[in-house]
C-alpha cells in the first residue's frame, strides 16, 4: 500500500487509490481524524493526489495525478480535475464540472452544473492582494450551469459569468459576462452570440 489515509475518511465502493496519495489531510490546527471527509462510489484518484479533510465528494469523482484539493469543500457527482490543478478550500463544484489540467480554483469559487474549464485557468479572488483586509474580503468567480473558460484564461475577483457563455482562449476576463455570449481578448470584449457559432 503505497498511499496514505488519514482516520474519518469514508470511501464509496469501488474506489481506486493511486501511488502517493493522501486522504483527509488535517487542515492546520486541525487533527487527523477531527472533520469527516466522504468520497463518494467509482473515484479515481490518480497518483501523487492530496485531498484534505472535510471535503464532501460525489459518485465518479475523477482526479489527475498531482490535485490538491484543500479542506471544506463540496464536490458534486461525476466531476473531473485534471493533472496539476489546485482547487482551494471552501468551493463548490456541482454535478459534471470538469477542471482540466493545470487550473487555478481559489477560495470562495461556485462553478455550476456542467461549467467546463480549460487547461491554465487562472481564477483570481483577490482585488488588492497586499491591501490591509484582503484576506477578509476575498471572492471567488461564480461560473453558471454550461459555461466554458477557454485554456489560459485568467478571471479577476468576484465575475460572474452567465449560463452557456465562452470564454475564448487566452482572454482576462474584468468584469461580469452575460448569459450565452462569446467575449475574447484583453480585456475580454463580446464577439459573438452561442447561438450564432456554427457548431
Amino acid at each position: 500500500m503505497n498511499y496514505t489515509i488519514f482516520p474519518n475518511v469514508r470511501l464509496g465502493k469501488n474506489v481506486y487509490i493511486g501511488d502517493y496519495v493522501i486522504l483527509g489531510l488535517p487542515p492546520a490546527g486541525k487533527k487527523g481524524g477531527e472533520v469527516e471527509t466522504i468520497i463518494g462510489d467509482n473515484a479515481v484518484i490518480r497518483s501523487h493526489t492530496v485531498i484534505y479533510a472535510g471535503n464532501l465528494i460525489g459518485d465518479n469523482f475523477h482526479a489527475g495525478h498531482h490535485v490538491m484539493v484543500r479542506e471544506e469543500n463540496i464536490i458534486g457527482n461525476n466531476v473531473s480535475i485534471g493533472t496539476g490543478t489546485i482547487v482551494e478550500h471552501h468551493v463548490i463544484l456541482e454535478n459534471y464540472v470538469r477542471v482540466h489540467s493545470q487550473a487555478f480554483i481559489p477560495e470562495f469559487s461556485i462553478l455550476e452544473e456542467g461549467a467546463w474549464i480549460g487547461p491554465n485557468v487562472v481564477i483570481t479572488n483577490a482585488l488588492y492582494p497586499f491591501s490591509p483586509g484582503a484576506k477578509d474580503n476575498l471572492k471567488g468567480a461564480c461560473i453558471k450551469k454550461n459555461a466554458k473558460v477557454g485554456a489560459n484564461s485568467t478571471l479577476l475577483p468576484g465575475i460572474v459569468l452567465g449560463e452557456n457563455c465562452l470564454i475564448g482562449a487566452g482572454s482576462v476576463v474584468t468584469k461580469d459576462v452575460h448569459a450565452g455570449t462569446v467575449v475574447a481578448g484583453n480585456p475580454a470584449g463580446i464577439i459573438n452570440e452561442i447561438n450564432n457559432l456554427p457548431y
